[in-house]
């Protein structure tokens, strides 16, 4: 069964950068993307990436809230999916996670937390 594994969060002041990294056990050929649960919430979509296949492929896709600051990127030969958070708001304060689009509940791992404050 894949596994996914989540790193890169931490406590970063409004304005910051992080970069989230999700490796996975084994090639995955399915879209991926990254989901958030904010305290009392319940998970979100935050953006998704195709496959990487030419017949699946679509543009990758962002909530509108974080759209024009996270960049979604995976690289196939490292089995890793990548997410570029610029222009950290507190409002971006959750638990990171990633899995495939739609996501498969088996797939879920621990997540990495985010904490914007200053």
């Amino acid at each position: 069964q894949v596994q996914l594994v989540e790193s890169g969060g931490g406590l970063v002041q409004p304005g910051g950068s992080l970069r989230l990294s999700c490796k996975a056990s084994e090639k995955i050929i399915y879209a991926m993307a990254w989901y958030r649960q904010a305290p009392g919430k319940e998970r979100e979509f935050v953006a998704g990436i195709s496959s990487g296949l030419s017949t699946t492929y679509f543009t990758p896709s962002y909530r509108d809230s974080v759209k024009g600051r996270f960049t979604i990127s995976r690289d196939t030969a490292l089995n890793t999916v990548y997410l570029q958070m610029n222009n950290l708001k507190p409002d971006d304060t959750a638990i990171y996670y990633c899995n495939t689009r739609p996501p498969n509940q088996a797939y879920w791992g621990q997540g990495t937390q985010v904490t914007v404050s200053s």
